[in-house]
C-alpha cells in the first residue's frame, strides 16, 4: 500500500466526529481512503438519531463500502478513525476485507472519557489482538499520542450525566 499521510487524514476525521456530534450522534468518525489518497467515504456515528446498535461510524462506513467496493478494491483501502475500533467494528473491517486501518487514541484514551456510561461501555480489547486471530493480516497503525488531545476534545462534555 502506498504512503499516506495519516495525520492529515485522521484530523479529517476528528471533523467528521464534530459533525457527527452536531447532528445529535456520539461524537466518533472515520473515512475511507483508496491506495491514491482520495476519499472515498466519510461516516459519523448514526446509532442515536437511527436507533441502531450497530450504528458505530466504522461500522456504518464498512456496511456501505461493502455495496460500493469490491473485496479486492477493500483490500487496498485505508479506514481511518478518531478512536481504536471496538470489537464490533474490528469485526465489520475484517468481514469487510479492509487492508488497513489507522486510529488517532486508544480505547483506554476513550474509557477516560466515557467511564461507565450505559451508552458507551467499552470493551477492553484491542483491535490488534481482535485481527491477530482471524486469517487475514489487517494492518494496524495507532495510536498518535500527537493527536489524542484532538481526538479526545470533541468529546469534552458529552459523557457527562
Amino acid at each position: 500500500m502506498a504512503e499516506l499521510d495519516h495525520v492529515r487524514y485522521l484530523r479529517r476525521s476528528i471533523e467528521v466526529s464534530k459533525l457527527a456530534r452536531e447532528s445529535g450522534n456520539t461524537p466518533f468518525g472515520a473515512i475511507l481512503v483508496d491506495a491514491e489518497g482520495t476519499i472515498l467515504l466519510e461516516q459519523g456515528n448514526v446509532e442515536i438519531t437511527e436507533h441502531r446498535c450497530t450504528g458505530h461510524a466504522e461500522t456504518a462506513l464498512m456496511e456501505k463500502a461493502s455495496k460500493l467496493y469490491t473485496p479486492e478494491q477493500l483490500w487496498t483501502f485505508t479506514l481511518y478513525t478518531t478512536f481504536e475500533p471496538c470489537a464490533m467494528c474490528a469485526g465489520a473491517m475484517y468481514w469487510g476485507n479492509l487492508g488497513r486501518v489507522v486510529y488517532a487514541a486508544t480505547e483506554k484514551d476513550l474509557l477516560q472519557l466515557t467511564g461507565d456510561h450505559p451508552q458507551n461501555p467499552t470493551f477492553d480489547m484491542p483491535c490488534r489482538e481482535i485481527f491477530a486471530r482471524g486469517q487475514k493480516k489487517i494492518e494496524v497503525i495507532g495510536p498518535f499520542p500527537e493527536l489524542t488531545e484532538e481526538a479526545c476534545a470533541v468529546h469534552a462534555g458529552y459523557w457527562e450525566r
